[in-house]
């Protein structure tokens, strides 16, 4: 039956085409994700500390959104969440109840692989996945399928019982570090500890060969296809060949601007030291310390990088590309030192916002776009470009109105955000409203003038109103978006302007 599909789908295309025309050929899909990637680490899109070419070269031959979120996440894998909302279409809290019907074996029909191959397309997946479906009942064809991170010591059970009471001599080795500059305890290129380098080559490579392979597969087909690369990179243990960390020199890394020794509030949100992520490096956080971790980070991103340029370039040969759309984001973003924080569980910029991509045959070159928007959407978008009708039950929105300048606003009024019951944000306008239920604590960020988001509004007489409106907007979205938290009481406490 599925064979059928491709000559109906051009019948169907022949019907309507203009005379003396030909009936153009479904798009192919190439999904490329990062897993960690926040959305400033990249050379094209600002940062002139890292090296990016082929990231910069989607960013120069497509559109990017530069204002682009993750809505949330209800638990300390953030990872999770994003995933399973990006296969299923489903808001943060709708998707949490929906997932139970996947491990059911339920459902699975309306995920993102399925929907496109019920459209006569050939799917493929390979690399990480985090998702409580099986990766095989989503995608037709599967190839090293890994788990959320690399593995390390962290993950057995008597570890996390001796953190809790704070023993940072018996903790795993790669957390806790660098305590000196004299520290060498771990090293992100030395395959002993194998992380990305379990199984003799790093993760990234490949996953550069698996796509390698399925590209050469697809182009002697004239089947449409749909390709799930998602890297585990640059995710911790964050290792890369030598060669990549001899491009970032540590006394050259600069210090985020919004650097701390500790953030003040990291226990009442749920980032204290027993958070796996904040574990990493140690407390109070140090110099040295941070830069070491950043300069990891820039070198596996650009060790990532020089993946992705090969497997643009194996595209490319095939002569598809004419017919074939190629979208780049990320799970989530990482703090990396920003507010003394090391990981992705908070609701500021540097946790939740990503890069996004998107290139294709009528993509603008060279494009941003500013308007808001979830990277949740990449899901509806390529259904809209393979003609498929979006189901009801997809929450998010295709962006392709947006891209052929069909429309200027975008399809929210706000971004909304969530983090287990620690945390909740909206976005409008210019500025950022964050609650900390736990303690009763309001925030308040105009990222117009403030984009590191350093100085809290909040208290601010002449800022009172805006805290209330945009409070009023959060309780509106918390209903809309079925997120059950109370944060009435809070917003009643609020003082009278």
């Amino acid at each position: 039956m599925k064979n059928l599909l491709i000559p109906l789908i051009c019948l169907a295309a022949a019907c309507t085409a203009p005379p003396n025309e030909a009936p153009k050929a479904p798009p192919n899909m190439v999904f490329i994700f990062a897993d960690d990637l926040t959305y400033k680490a990249i050379a094209g899109l600002g940062n002139q500390q890292i090296q990016t070419p082929n990231l910069d070269r989607l960013i120069q031959g497509g559109t990017t959104f530069t204002n682009t979120y993750n809505m949330g996440a209800w638990n300390g894998a953030v990872c999770m969440a994003s995933r399973a909302m990006i296969i299923s279409g489903r808001s943060v809290w709708n998707v949490n109840e929906f997932r139970q019907e996947w491990v059911a074996g339920r459902g699975l029909d309306k995920t993102w692989g399925k929907l496109l191959e019920s459209n006569g397309y050939e799917t493929y997946m390979t690399g990480k996945w985090h998702v409580d479906a099986k990766a095989e009942n989503v995608f037709q064809n599967v190839v090293h399928v890994r788990p959320g991170m690399p593995s390390d010591a962290w993950n057995t059970e008597h570890i996390r019982e001796r953190f809790k009471d704070r023993s940072l001599s018996e903790m795993p080795i790669g957390y806790n570090r660098p305590l000196s500059e004299q520290d060498t305890s771990w090293s992100p290129t030395d395959p002993r500890f194998e992380g990305f380098w379990q199984g003799g080559k790093h993760w990234s490579e490949v996953l550069k060969d698996d796509a390698l392979e399925f590209i050469d597969k697809a182009k002697g087909s004239d089947q449409p296809f749909f390709m799930y690369l998602a890297f585990n990179a640059p995710h911790d243990p964050r290792q890369a060949p030598q060669e990549y960390l001899d491009m970032y020199p540590v006394d050259e890394i600069e210090l985020p601007e919004s650097w701390l020794p500790e953030y003040p509030y990291k226990d009442s949100i749920g980032n204290g030291p027993d958070l796996r992520d904040e574990a990493l490096a140690p407390y109070p956080r140090t110099e040295y310390a941070i830069k070491k971790h950043i300069q990891e980070y820039y070198a596996i991103i650009t060790h990532l990088d020089h993946q992705i340029g090969i497997i643009l370039d194996s595209l490319e040969s095939t002569g598809k590309m004419d017919n074939t759309y190629i979208f780049f984001t990320a799970d989530h973003g990482l703090a990396t030192g920003r507010h003394g924080l090391l990981g992705k569980q908070t609701l500021f910029d540097h946790s939740i916002r990503v890069p996004f991509m998107i290139t294709g045959p009528d993509v603008p070159k060279g494009e941003t776009i500013e308007e808001d928007i979830y990277l949740q959407d990449v899901m509806a978008t390529s259904l809209d470009l393979a003609g498929v009708e979006k189901p009801d039950y997809v929450e998010f929105n295709s962006l392709m109105s947006l891209v052929r300048k069909e429309q200027e606003q975008g399809p929210y009024d706000a971004i909304y955000g969530g983090y287990i019951d620690w945390q909740r944000m909206i976005r409008k306008d210019g500025f950022k409203l964050i609650v900390y239920p736990k303690i009763e604590k309001v925030l308040l960020f105009d990222l117009v003038n403030d984009p590191k988001e350093m100085t809290d509004l909040a208290a601010d007489p002449a800022y009172q109103d805006q805290v209330k409106q945009m409070f009023e907007e959060l309780l509106q979205l918390q209903e809309q978006l079925n997120d059950e938290l109370d944060l009435q009481p809070i917003y009643e406490g609020l003082p009278s302007s």
